[in-house]
């Protein structure tokens, strides 16, 4: 017994977390493809039957049904978050709920029926679920300057555009400028809106809002896709994704791997237990991520790939490759980073079993003084199970 670790008083707590935020995440992202979904419907029907239908302008309802489109995309956008842990992505989809349900509502359709049920039954869901989204927005210098870079265009050449209204043929109000901000930006420009023929102004300023918009929009795309890719890359190489490492939660960590660590993970592996292996050596992460064990790539006497790991959650720490030295430092990394979390390890050297404990670690075995007790208590006929609860037995 480890620390007063059970299986099975564990397993379904861990159950639990995983299966409360994947289903969060999954009912959200259902309420924003029924979201597209119901919009798309209602914008090719005229079939009204709701129960605003007498007090909803036509306008109003036809707003709604393309505004709930695009709400739809922001949420999925905002269930990619809630994957992630993101607790910027828990009040997107807090803010995101109700404004679906009040755009279904003002849709006046049976269509839009089960999207308002769904979306007021995940608010209390959500809340509930607050504590499984806790990972602070951490955005690099280019994300930054990508989501300036795009609003900052978008400004310019909507308030440009309407300043120089007078020197267009389609802008007149906010939104036309607006309107002719987007489609040049993302050079889908449909013609209908363009600088007058003797306007200077106005072809120098369309050419700048070209200019600037696509480059601010190459900007913004690269920041977006580059950490997905990083993502694919780090998968491959036998690294987990930050998604995955923010599940982790009362978890055995494995840190080293060798000869004596692969019947370890064989076992944790068919009992179901989740756990988490770090090692340094990328042949052995990726063949481990080939049979779906999850692995953080890196030397495990450091703290940056322990705290990666969520060493701070672990319910046990387990160290038993077959370089003792490595190993200590190993104990001694890990029992500063979680000072209260039992540390089990390994002796290849029956002399190093003191040096081990001296480190940090609450037991040490050593292989060979532990077979040589079980070939003698076997060789009397004697029950050698016992002798392994005794020794796994907290102290």
């Amino acid at each position: 017994m480890v620390d007063g670790w059970s299986p099975r008083a564990r397993l379904p707590e861990n159950w639990r977390r995983v299966f409360t935020t994947r289903a969060t995440v999954g009912l959200v992202l259902l309420i924003a493809l029924l979201s597209v979904a119901t919009a798309v419907v209602n914008i090719g029907t005229t079939d009204v039957s709701g129960p605003l239908e007498t007090y909803v302008p036509a306008a109003v309802q036809a707003a709604a049904g393309f505004t709930g489109a695009l709400t739809g995309f922001l949420m999925v956008g905002s269930a990619l978050a809630l994957r992630r842990g993101l607790r910027s992505g828990w009040w997107a989809t807090l803010f995101l709920l109700p404004l679906t349900a009040a755009q279904g509502l003002l849709q006046s359709s049976k269509y839009s029926f089960p999207l308002i049920v769904l979306s007021l039954v995940a608010i209390p869901i959500l809340l509930l679920t607050r504590r499984r989204f806790t990972k602070p927005l951490s955005l690099s210098t280019t994300q930054i300057a990508a989501g300036s870079a795009l609003v900052g265009v978008q400004l310019y050449g909507t308030i440009g555009g309407y300043a120089l209204r007078e020197h267009f043929d389609g802008i007149s109000n906010i939104l036309d400028a607006f309107y002719f901000t987007l489609i040049t930006s993302s050079t889908v420009g449909y013609g209908d809106v363009t600088p007058q023929p003797e306007s200077v102004q106005g072809m120098l300023f369309t050419m700048s809002v070209l200019v600037l918009g696509v480059s601010s929009f190459g900007i913004a795309i690269g920041a977006l896709v580059g950490p997905l890719i990083q993502d694919r890359i780090s998968k491959t190489l036998g690294k987990m994704t930050e998604s995955q490492l923010q599940l982790l939660d009362k978890h055995i960590l494995v840190l080293g791997y060798g000869e004596l660590t692969e019947p370890i993970v064989d076992e944790l592996a068919d009992n179901g237990r989740q756990f988490v292996v770090v090692t340094s050596d990328r042949e052995v992460a990726t063949a481990l991520t080939d049979r779906n064990i999850p692995v953080v790539n890196g030397d495990p006497s450091d703290e940056e790939p322990l705290q990666r790991a969520k060493i701070d959650r672990a319910a046990a720490i387990l160290v038993a490759t077959n370089h003792d030295a490595e190993d200590a430092l190993t104990v001694l990394t890990a029992r500063e980073l979680a000072p209260n979390t039992r540390i089990v390890a390994a002796a290849t050297d029956r002399e190093n079993v003191k040096k081990l404990e001296r480190a940090g670690a609450d037991a040490v075995i050593s292989p060979s003084q532990l077979g040589g007790h079980l070939l003698v208590r076997s060789a009397l006929g004697s029950d050698e199970s016992g002798l392994i609860d005794r020794i796994l037995e907290r102290e």
